[in-house]
């Protein structure tokens, strides 16, 4: 259907006019076709035509998964703010955690994928709204005629020079659109899975910095075993010496004394320089300059965690878990771009009109206008049809899939975690034991080289069997602790609930 009044107007001004008008109408369809930029009164161009719908074809794309999201390693990084200080910055875990929550660049990354979700929705939008846009042009020509091979008597070949002023405005809208209208579907699951995923993220930031947070404390916790054999190591090697220096024990007793000794010392320096690395590892996480010196504030001691039951912690995690309903999001979405493939097929009707202002001058203008209605339907196109449909699916079918295999992993970290939790409670019961029978081990062995019965070889042993024990010991409860850490993770409480699990809910 075509309403394009102006168009019907200017023929009858052209029939009017005669020969003449119809000769500068010829001429000026000649040089519009030698790439001149002259616009039919009244009229839209085909050039403009085209580009509309093109960019209303491009905003009726599907939208993809196309948003980049962190990776595992981003939320070991930050983007660091202000300046160290001078003076030693007392960090406590909740501390860290806030820092991480504004500062973590795996969440300051998923909140850009959110904002990128939200830019695609707002596109695909502005297939389903009209489309306004304007231009003006001032065209000057002058014609050759002769060139034509058009020669009347007492008509100069020389036409013009003459001016053409046009200013109009193109209203485009879309009246049914069934493609567009899932694909704008898709893109606000695609959004609400963005947003859900960047709820996600904060969990795995708690999950990053807490981590980061328990072993430093491990670490601090070895540096004071190490000091403390450090010291046993001492008073042995001082106590072999004034016995040696008594002519009671021989030079091989201070020898192997001094070697204890030193092997201490070669220790408390590795462990000093692991719990330095471990507070730049936590600095990054955070956002923390990493010349700031850091002391750590809290320690998160032995807390047994009862009554642990898989199905109800599953049962749990399937209401908590953002990333489990951000997939569920992005299933809704791959099922609405199949929609969108399969009404592919169907007609779409678009309705445009322009309407402006034309004439030699601004002041010698007439305004013109056309209204144009347009139904589409594709005839042949089955491949087209077909492939995308297919495509579609198969997306589908996997975002399914992905999601099911996704609610079974939670699965298996719940009972992971609440396995890993049993083994080192049990572990450090066993490691606390061991250890108390080590130092007991120790205090016979030096009362007996006191005493003269025996040299000082089961010292050394001894001591030894500390160092491991208590080494063992802040290893189980470094495990206990992140096992919990990860249960939390797992059931998605972590950043709501992290201290009732650390501490033993």
């Amino acid at each position: 259907m075509n309403l394009s009044i102006g168009m019907q107007a200017a023929h009858r001004v052209l029939v009017a006019a005669g020969l003449t008008g119809l000769l500068l109408i010829a001429a000026a369809g000649y040089a519009q076709a030698q790439g001149g930029s002259s616009n039919a009164p009244g009229a839209t161009t085909p050039a403009q035509a085209k580009a509309t719908e093109g960019a209303l074809q491009q905003l009726a794309a599907p939208t993809g998964q196309s948003f980049s999201s962190p990776t595992q390693d981003s939320f070991k990084g930050s983007l660091v703010t202000g300046k160290a200080t001078d003076g030693v910055l007392d960090l406590s875990l909740n501390e860290a955690i806030s820092r991480g929550l504004r500062q973590n660049l795996g969440l300051i990354l998923q909140s850009s994928a959110q904002q990128n979700a939200k830019g695609q929705q707002l596109e695909q939008l502005q297939a389903l709204l009209p489309t306004v846009t304007g231009d003006a042009s001032i065209e000057v020509e002058q014609v050759n005629l002769a060139a034509f091979g058009l020669k009347f008597p007492g008509l100069k070949p020389i036409v013009g020079p003459f001016q053409v002023v046009d200013f109009r405005a193109y209203l485009t809208q879309s009246l049914i659109n069934v493609p567009a209208l899932e694909n704008y579907i898709a893109s606000k699951h695609s959004f609400n899975a963005a947003k859900l995923t960047a709820a996600d993220a904060r969990d795995m930031v708690v999950l990053t910095v807490g981590n980061a947070y328990l072993l430093c404390i491990a670490d601090a916790a070895r540096i004071s075993a190490v000091n403390a054999s450090l010291a046993t190591s001492k008073a042995s090697l001082d106590q072999a010496t004034a016995l040696h220096d008594a002519g009671i024990s021989p030079r091989l007793d201070v020898l192997r004394a001094q070697v204890d000794f030193q092997n201490e010392q070669q220790n408390l320096i590795s462990t000093i320089n692991q719990l330095a690395k471990d507070k730049l590892a936590l600095a990054r996480t955070i956002g923390l300059p990493l010349d700031q010196a850091i002391r750590l504030t809290d320690s998160e001691p032995y807390a047994a965690l009862d009554n642990l039951d898989p199905a109800a912690a599953f049962a749990q995690a399937l209401k908590n878990r953002k990333d489990l309903a951000a997939a569920s999001e992005q299933v809704a979405a791959a099922h609405a771009q199949k929609t969108a493939a399969f009404a592919d097929q169907f007609p779409t009707a678009k309705f445009s009109v322009d309407f402006g202002d034309i004439g030699e001058t601004a002041g010698h203008s007439h305004s013109t206008y056309s209204a144009t209605g347009k139904i589409e339907a594709p005839i042949l196109q089955i491949a087209k049809t077909r492939g995308e449909e297919g495509v579609a699916d198969s997306q589908y079918q996997q975002a399914r899939d992905r999601l099911s295999d996704q609610i079974q992993q939670v699965n298996a970290d719940i009972r992971n975690s609440i396995l890993d939790i049993q083994s080192a409670a049990k572990l450090v019961d066993a490691a606390k034991s061991n250890l108390d029978l080590a130092n007991e081990e120790l205090s016979e062995a030096q009362q007996r080289y006191h005493a003269g019965v025996a040299d000082n070889l089961p010292v050394s042993q001894a001591q030894s069997s500390v160092e491991q024990a208590n080494d063992q010991y802040i290893s189980a409860l470094y495990q206990h602790n992140a096992a919990k850490l990860s249960l939390a993770r797992a059931l998605g409480v972590a950043e709501t609930n992290l201290k009732d699990y650390l501490g033993g809910k």
